[in-house]
């Protein structure tokens, strides 16, 4: 694609990589066939091709309109078109510059400035979050579905273990996920625990980064990447073996975080170094897949539907390990229609665009239960909210199933060695 951008970006680092990532793109449409929201709404500029086309204008020049606020908007940046593309079109990255430049010259109404304001605050600060995440679940039977909706029930997250072992790691414990979801890092710890590895947190590290940089709070959300980067550094000096990423969404940012700060010469090469080091949880545990047979194969006889988050197929590219680890261990795990499809979760998306989220929602969850599981698994606590406020099957983190799996064979041993004596 030709392109003639405008003087006002052309020679900066988001202009030169907005410009080689256009140059890229063919319009050739493959990545229109797959994206949720030209599949819901039929609008040319409600996909991938449009939108570029949008971001293109504006880089040349031609003022952005609420118009293109709202097409941009309504993307859910789940990055099924960039699996899609046969170019390498990094639509992802070409959105995001769009997006700022987009809300430099476009006036947002009060409302959404309040909602965006909001979100952009307290999400990622856990000091913030946790006692309204508290005082939601004491008020939830009281609240109105919408709000409902975006709490979850209370959850224990049980005992962590105090293990000292050789091999040791490092976990992103994340804003929300330790107030929503406390559980499943919990039971990661358990897991690795058991397998002969120490999980360990870094008490100053937080969001990831990824709620103020995907709302146009770009300097804030590298901010938020900085101060993980130096929170962690001092495990990574020790010898960390990896930093564990048990949400795909923090995961897809975090691997990021050497391209983000590429441009700041005193991180540049520390964050090349963390995002090296960051794996998510679905790259670790399959490297222990032996020793997880040999203790749960044909323990528990489970129907779970699994349901990959857009951050892990299309983010990550990691696809196949979560379902091959499973199905070793003997559990039937299903596949639905359209999996390659976002369920609508997408960061702060549901709440901001909740008309499309939830149609997105029930048309996943409606592909999910007609493989008829007992359980739905997947590996982003965003997924795992939005999808459970659908449904009363459970929907749970793949690593909790794991957990319980290991809980059960605990209890059993020693019962069996009992008989046996």
């Amino acid at each position: 694609m030709q392109t003639n951008l405008a003087d006002f970006i052309k020679d900066t680092r988001e202009g030169k990589e907005a410009e080689d990532i256009l140059r890229k793109c063919v319009h050739c449409g493959f990545c229109t066939a797959t994206c949720p929201t030209y599949q819901l709404l039929g609008d040319e500029l409600d996909g991938p091709r449009g939108r570029i086309y949008l971001i293109k204008q504006v880089l040349e020049g031609k003022p952005a309109t609420v118009k293109t606020q709202q097409h941009l908007d309504r993307c859910l940046t789940c990055r099924n078109c960039e699996t899609t593309c046969p170019s390498g079109v990094q639509y992802g990255r070409l959105v995001d510059i769009g997006r700022q430049v987009v809300e430099q010259q476009v006036s947002r109404p009060l409302m959404q400035r309040i909602s965006r304001s909001a979100l952009k605050q307290l999400l990622p600060r856990k000091w913030l979050f946790a006692p309204a995440m508290k005082m939601g679940q004491s008020l939830r039977p009281l609240l109105p579905r919408v709000l409902q909706n975006k709490i979850p029930a209370v959850q224990e997250a049980g005992v962590w273990p105090q293990a000292e072992h050789a091999r040791k790691m490092l976990l992103l414990d994340g804003c929300v996920q330790p107030s929503m979801s406390p559980n499943i890092n919990a039971a990661t710890a358990r897991v690795l625990d058991a397998l002969g590895v120490q999980l360990q947190l870094a008490p100053k590290a937080g969001c990831c980064g990824a709620i103020r940089h995907h709302l146009n709070a770009q300097e804030d959300g590298l901010d938020d990447m900085r101060r993980n980067i130096d929170a962690w550094w001092p495990y990574v000096e020790a010898g960390t073996e990896a930093i564990v990423m048990t949400a795909s969404g923090c995961g897809a940012t975090v691997k990021e975080y050497g391209h983000l700060l590429a441009h700041d010469a005193t991180y540049a090469g520390k964050a090349k170094r963390i995002s090296a080091l960051t794996l998510d949880l679905s790259e670790i545990l399959p490297t222990f897949q032996d020793e997880l047979v040999r203790r749960l194969q044909g323990r528990i006889s489970k129907r779970i539907a699994w349901h990959p988050p857009c951050t892990l197929q299309h983010g990550q590219q990691i696809r196949g390990k979560v379902e091959a680890l499973l199905t070793a261990l003997g559990i039937d795990v299903q596949f639905c229609a359209d999996s390659h499809l976002c369920c609508g979760s997408a960061g702060t998306y549901s709440v901001l665009q909740p008309k499309l989220a939830y149609q997105l929602r029930d048309n996943k969850l409606d592909n999910l239960q007609a493989t008829a599981p007992e359980m739905i698994l997947s590996a982003n606590i965003g997924c795992i909210t939005h999808l459970q406020s659908g449904t009363e099957t459970p929907v749970a983190h793949w690593v909790e199933l794991l957990d319980q799996m290991l809980t059960l064979s605990h209890i059993e041993q020693p019962a069996v060695a009992a008989v046996a004596e």
